[in-house]
């Protein structure tokens, strides 16, 4: 992990086209690959970010951009789609690097926990014939919560949650985006599985074919009806 303090500019052309005025701000640099840049507020989000897979070439200024006051300039182009991530740093006010090693994932509270551990084991309520392959199944930015078969052999990744928001449609993009990479796995579709999902978390998910499943917690533990089911 490389986090860096400093006033910078950063623009991002692509997909989209975005901008970044001159101002102080956290640039984090994962060992993934993924580069984030976070201000001082907005919670929790960064402003604007490259997933990998993606690389950083640090380069010095054109003679132009030195008379501007860039220090140096950050690009981080992604593999695949080609969008460009450019950072100036007219000033960095510090700088330090971890190695965090392994991170043993997140720990799920009591409901969400015990909604995976249901769904794991009724999977066939996703539908008729699925298989089990794994529980936390691991990847290189965390783990999957279900990694499924369906009737058809496909390999299904579930992503579990209590409350359904767009995070979490983000969260498992991320994760079918690596294990789509895996030739013995492709092609992996993904299931977005919560007690309640936000209107604007479907729409999400759907437009990247992600299908949307609402949990009932109590039929799953079987107190309202004989046999789990799904709504």
């Amino acid at each position: 992990m490389r986090l860096v303090i400093a006033r910078c500019q950063v623009d991002y052309t692509g997909a989209l086209t975005a901008h970044l005025p001159l101002a102080t701000r956290l640039l984090v640099v994962k060992a993934d690959g993924s580069v984030l840049v976070h201000s001082d507020g907005g919670s929790y989000k960064p402003l604007n970010w490259m997933t990998p897979p993606c690389t950083l070439m640090e380069s010095e200024p054109s003679e132009e951009l030195r008379e501007e006051g860039v220090r140096q300039v950050w690009t981080v182009r992604h593999a695949k789609s080609g969008d460009q991530l450019v950072v100036h740093l007219h000033e960095i006010l510090h700088e330090h690097s971890e190695e965090l090693g392994v991170d043993p994932g997140l720990v799920k509270d009591g409901v969400e926990a015990q909604l995976q551990k249901l769904l794991a084991e009724h999977v066939t309520t996703l539908g008729d014939g699925w298989s089990l392959v794994r529980r936390e199944y691991m990847t290189a930015i965390g783990p999957v919560d279900l990694l499924c078969k369906d009737a058809s052999g496909t390999t299904v990744a579930v992503e579990i949650k209590r409350r359904g928001g767009i995070d979490g449609v983000e969260q498992l993009t991320r994760y079918l985006e690596l294990l789509n990479r895996d030739p013995h796995l492709a092609p992996v579709q993904g299931v977005f599985a919560a007690q309640v999902i936000k209107p604007q978390a479907r729409v999400l998910a759907e437009d990247r074919g992600i299908r949307c499943v609402t949990l009932d917690y109590e039929a799953l533990q079987g107190i309202d009806d004989a046999e789990a089911r799904l709504f």
